[in-house]
């Protein structure tokens, strides 16, 4: 099976239906039989990501930062933690230890992490799957946005086409799953 990164919101004021979704994530992907990779956070919709796939068996891999440890926000229960030296090593290392990614509904850092891991597909860099959850219509403001761009010429066609869109986990894995087979 996969090693699977998502990214997602680590704030801790969200509403409930965000976290559940994270829950919902990781216990797919564990039911699927793949790794999560995270960024290592026990807080927010990262901590129930990884939350979710223990509880359902999986596996969990979580990259952080080690100014981030120092906050006491790292997931301890983590099967592997791995610490890096600052947020730029932390990108790098999960996308190198990761096979696919899926981006759930988050803030400056969730974009940050999937406008990275999209613009080294774009450049050839890496040929992995990403597939953004648009749950509730959350990106829909951001796709019609980047819509625009590619009309104007600001971003290819085929750079469009590498990111996929799915409204559900369910819906994104098995889009993940089709293209790692």
């Amino acid at each position: 099976m996969a090693n699977v990164c998502v990214f997602c919101a680590s704030s801790r004021t969200l509403d409930d239906r965000w976290l559940a979704l994270a829950t919902e994530t990781g216990a797919e992907l564990a039911r699927r039989g793949h790794t999560l990779v995270s960024g290592g956070g026990c807080v927010g919709m990262m901590g129930a990501v990884a939350d979710g796939a223990r509880a359902a068996g999986g596996r969990t891999v979580g990259v952080i930062p080690q100014s981030l440890v120092d906050l006491e926000v790292a997931d301890l229960a983590a099967d592997e933690l791995l610490v890096t030296d600052g947020m730029a090593s932390r990108k790098t290392l999960m996308v190198d230890k990761s096979d696919a990614f899926v981006t759930l509904p988050g803030g400056l850092g969730t974009l940050d992490e999937l406008f990275e891991v999209w613009t080294t597909a774009t450049l050839a860099l890496h040929a992995k799957p990403m597939v953004l959850v648009d749950a509730d219509g959350f990106y829909r403001p951001l796709l019609d946005w980047l819509a625009s761009l590619a009309d104007r010429h600001f971003l290819k066609p085929a750079g469009m086409d590498l990111l996929m869109v799915a409204d559900s986990v369910p819906a994104a894995l098995d889009l993940i799953d089709a293209r790692l087979a």
